[in-house]
């Protein structure tokens, strides 16, 4: 038992030394037997395999993993990414519509050419639409389809915590490979560039590891919940939402880009030595720290005027509290993100209402565009 549990370990340290640091998809290197096997691989060894356990276990229908699996399969690809500088990285993508597939961006960052693998057609070249590092998510066309690789629909409402879901991709090359677990959390904010944050993400414990990033998570109805983005632990996953995608991919494809909502602060969020501080009537809501100069909170919200200490910590004092947007309540800071994100677009205004200097106020604030990254 000691030599095998010694065995495993190594094969998994060898496996990892290839991940980049938290990303579930960042891995070197072509997918390493992505082309169909004598045991099974194509579109056909999938439904006979399918086929065999139903007759095997007595269920016409067979095991709900092998359902939705064998619902999907056809529609996930590998991505082989040649970058510009002359790595090659790999992924997974999955059909979104006729002609587009959906991955993540830090999939084809710098890319120079782009190839997809469909299970029973093999390698196909693909291109770019658009990418947006603010929501990690990017837009890859391809011209021929196979007729089998039909579009996943998303989810139309957020399913609760819980929910059963598949992680379908190509973990350290190993291509069609899918694992299982369920939601484990939701309104979950993800890093993105210049210090801004993905809002809505999934938070999942089935299995994902580089080569994942950009496949689909998928209920067990074969819809679309998130789009894997990193792994954070042995049962910590992370997934862009269908809600965010469902705003930003339709962007991308139209447009080429998509803009982001902008508020011009920098938040903190309610603690108890936030209240005691500044003698706050509510324990929950977000502080505003600092209003950016020229931004569009600058002069509607108001942020520290002062600093107090609080057992031994150095608390910002005089900043608004938002605890209302819109017709939303605003508890925390991923709740204000998700607002922003989902319910906003640049130009439009919106009611915020705020506690000021112990008393509560309604500002108007015309939110911006978030500036470009660099």
């Amino acid at each position: 038992m000691a030599n095998d549990q010694w065995s495993r370990r190594r094969l998994l340290g060898a496996l990892a030394s290839g991940a980049a640091a938290g990303l579930a998809g960042c891995s070197f290197g072509a997918p390493s037997n992505p082309e169909p096997s004598s045991s099974g691989g194509s579109a056909g060894s999938i439904d006979g395999q399918f086929e065999s356990y139903a007759a095997q276990t007595g269920s016409p229908g067979g095991s709900p993993y092998a359902q939705v699996y064998r619902q999907v399969a056809d529609s996930v690809t590998a991505v082989r990414v040649r970058q510009e500088f002359g790595n090659t990285a790999r992924g997974t993508a999955w059909v979104y519509d006729a002609q587009h597939l959906v991955t993540n961006e830090h999939v084809v960052s710098g890319a120079a050419d782009v190839s997809v693998w469909f299970d029973g057609s093999g390698w196909q070249s693909g291109e770019v639409v658009a990418t947006d590092v603010y929501s990690d998510l990017a837009v890859v066309r391809v011209d021929d389809r196979p007729e089998g690789a039909r579009a996943i629909p998303l989810v139309q409402s957020e399913p609760p915590v819980g929910t059963e879901v598949v992680a379908v991709g190509n973990p350290f090359g190993l291509s069609g490979s899918v694992s299982a677990g369920i939601i484990s959390g939701q309104d979950r904010t993800l890093p993105a560039a210049n210090g801004f944050s993905i809002p809505d993400a999934v938070q999942t414990d089935a299995a994902v590891n580089p080569g994942n990033s950009g496949g689909p998570l998928v209920t067990l109805d074969g819809r679309v919940v998130g789009v894997v983005n990193s792994g954070g632990g042995d049962n910590i996953g992370f997934g862009i939402s269908a809600a965010m995608v469902n705003r930003v991919v339709p962007a991308l494809i139209q447009e080429g880009e998509y803009n982001h909502s902008y508020m011009g602060v920098r938040l903190t969020s309610v603690t108890p030595p936030v209240v005691e501080a500044n003698d706050l009537p509510i324990s929950w809501g977000v502080y505003i720290s600092q209003v950016v100069d020229g931004g569009p909170s600058d002069g509607v919200l108001q942020g520290s005027t002062g600093q107090e200490t609080v057992a031994g910590q150095s608390i910002g004092t005089g900043g608004d509290v938002v605890y209302r947007m819109g017709d939303a309540d605003i508890p925390t800071q991923q709740a204000l993100s998700s607002y922003l994100a989902l319910e906003t677009s640049p130009g439009d205004t919106i009611d915020v209402e705020v506690i000021r200097d112990g008393s509560r106020e309604t500002v108007q604030l015309t939110v911006g565009e978030r500036p470009e990254p660099s």
